[in-house]
């Protein structure tokens, strides 16, 4: 790959596929909003997809009209624009994303526009327990650090946000950023990179920094009864490995051992034996300095506390006598097949591609995670569970506590 290109051009090709995809993907997402910004990253992410290209239509439309689809993901330290269009499009489209997020025009029309539809996308989360519950959650996680703050910020950082500040968001900290363009389906990297050598010249130049984590001590563990109404959330962990720690393979294995599948050990007990859920969720993320494993459900007021007590008692006896030999094969092969499906998906597995080799600074591919997974022992579970179990956090909502 040539070190003059504007973006790391990455990815890999499948001749059976007609579309492809690509994914502009950066090191860049909420935890680089400035202090008092909140929301800064989400709304340029807005504002780059929605913003008039060339003078003319934004790059949404474009995309759209030429019969593709195109979509944007802010995340806690990455972010994602994307396309998917028909391969005899792919000249056209790296052209217009690359520009799009490289060399944007914004103006106060386009920020008033998208300021309304960040606030009315933070209203419907804020009126959801279950998005509210995650937030939560993570600020319980991360403390005073960027990475618990909330991607879309608050209400008020929204309407604090003038043009100069996103503008300066984007000038100074995104365009410092490494970035990559991830190509998969139809067309592979060496063709993409033939059509980012005719996009302007703006070089991205290194990955961001860490932040130090402070030491998460909670309290002794125990349930939370401050949900209200008839119906709370719950979410329930505590930190992970960060994305380079090997030991992340392990905290995914446990999130399947724990996860909804009816064959998990969660599963049998908290909905087959006790009736205490209809559906839940279990998962880990893994971002720069360290990650987030959590079991998020919802339940009904009265069985609130008996629902975060069996995934207590559940995690307590992993972490005392590891998983049973059978029920860990069930969980790898369960964590494997979730690896291979995503990488059958184009968007899912240009996502993957990018956070895995780190914007295309390190090696991976679908085969190495497979290995990685089927790798995990049982002494790595036994020890994620127990460093669960051990600074184990709990949030509810909604709550009767102020928030």
């Amino acid at each position: 790959m040539s070190d003059d290109l504007p973006v790391a051009v990455i990815g890999e090709s499948d001749g059976r596929w007609r579309t492809s995809t690509l994914c502009l993907a950066a090191d860049f997402g909420s935890r680089d909003d400035p202090a008092g910004q909140g929301g800064a990253a989400h709304m340029l992410e807005h504002l780059l997809m929605s913003a008039p290209l060339d003078g003319g239509r934004s790059l949404s439309e474009r995309i759209e009209r030429l019969g593709g689809q195109a979509n944007a993901v802010t995340g806690l330290d990455q972010m994602y624009f994307q396309a998917q269009v028909l391969s005899a499009h792919v000249p056209e489209v790296v052209g217009l994303l690359t520009r799009a997020v490289l060399e944007p025009r914004l103006d106060e029309k386009v920020l008033d526009t998208e300021r309304q539809a960040v606030l009315q996308e933070l209203a419907a989360a804020d009126a959801d327990p279950s998005d509210t519950v995650q937030d939560a959650f993570l600020a319980a996680v991360f403390p005073e650090h960027p990475l618990g703050r909330p991607v879309g910020g608050t209400v008020e950082d929204i309407n604090r946000l003038t043009l100069p500040d996103v503008l300066a968001v984007h000038h100074e900290v995104l365009l410092r950023r490494r970035m990559a363009l991830v190509c998969t389906g139809g067309t592979g990297p060496a063709e993409a990179a033939k059509h980012v050598a005719e996009t302007a010249p703006v070089h991205s130049t290194a990955l961001s920094g860490t932040v130090p984590l402070t030491e998460l001590t909670p309290g002794p563990w125990h349930p939370r009864e401050d949900g209200t109404g008839e119906f709370s959330w719950f979410a329930t962990g505590s930190r992970a490995p960060s994305m380079s720690d090997p030991r992340r393979h392990a905290y995914n294995v446990l999130a399947h051992l724990l996860g909804p599948s009816p064959s998990s050990l969660l599963y049998r007990r908290l909905r087959g034996r006790e009736g205490l859920v209809y559906a839940f969720l279990a998962w880990s993320r893994h971002y720069t300095e360290a990650g987030a494993w959590r079991i998020m459900a919802g339940v009904e007021h009265h069985n609130l506390g008996r629902a975060q007590e069996v995934v207590r008692e559940l995690l307590l006896e992993v972490a005392g006598h590891g998983p049973d030999p059978e029920d860990l094969d069930v969980a790898r092969r369960q964590a494997v097949m979730e690896l291979v499906t995503g990488a059958e998906r184009p968007w899912d597995h240009a996502m993957t591609l990018g956070r895995e080799t780190a914007l295309g600074t390190r090696p991976w591919s679908v085969e190495e995670g497979i290995h990685a997974l089927e790798a995990v022992s049982a002494e790595e579970v036994r020890s994620a569970a127990a460093a669960i179990a051990d600074r184990q956090i709990t949030v509810v909502r909604p709550t009767r506590e102020p928030v």
